[in-house]
């Protein structure tokens, strides 16, 4: 697969099973934050917009980081992958960000599908949306229902922040 191509996000169904749709929709924006990413070079990955710091790379950098701390170590109650259990963050907290600078596109979207794809292990086998996250707070367990509708809403919330990002570098909007 070449990683500079992405598929249009396909829509949702709208008469699916719960489980179903929520996932459909988890997987459109997952696709949506890809193509507003794909294209870019790396200095156009890492192009910032007025005083904000944000990045479309640091965007996928950081849901990467996401989908492996709500799937994997949450909700599956596995231990913190590299790179992030070794990462400096209180010298700083927005590591993840940070080091996507100068990653390329083929870069960010190999580590962020192998997350994804660890992601949907764990959905899964899960015998309902009821199922309770193993790991975390053990006095606060979350259910992957919860957990798959934070989920929607970051990257929805994200993408919205990649089209603001991506109309100044080339005048692409749109999913």
């Amino acid at each position: 697969m070449s990683f500079d191509v992405v598929a249009e996000p396909i829509d949702p169904g709208r008469r699916s099973d719960e489980l179903t749709m929520l996932t459909e929709f988890l997987d459109f924006y997952r696709s949506v934050l890809l193509r507003k990413a794909s294209g870019l070079s790396p200095e156009q990955l890492a192009t910032p917009v007025g005083a904000s710091t944000l990045t479309i790379g640091a965007l996928i950098r950081h849901m990467t980081l996401v989908e492996d701390h709500w799937f994997d170590a949450t909700f599956a109650g596995l231990p913190e992958r590299e790179p992030w259990a070794s990462a400096d963050w209180d010298a700083d907290r927005d590591w993840e960000m940070t080091t996507a600078h100068g990653m390329t596109f083929a870069d960010l979207r190999a580590d962020f599908d192998v997350a994804c794809e660890r992601s949907r292990s764990h959905i899964a086998p899960a015998p309902s949306l009821d199922a309770l996250a193993t790991g975390g707070d053990s006095n606060d367990r979350v259910s992957l229902r919860w957990i798959l509708i934070h989920m929607i809403e970051e990257y929805a919330r994200h993408s919205g922040h990649a089209d603001l990002l991506r109309e100044p570098i080339d005048g692409r909007i749109g999913d």
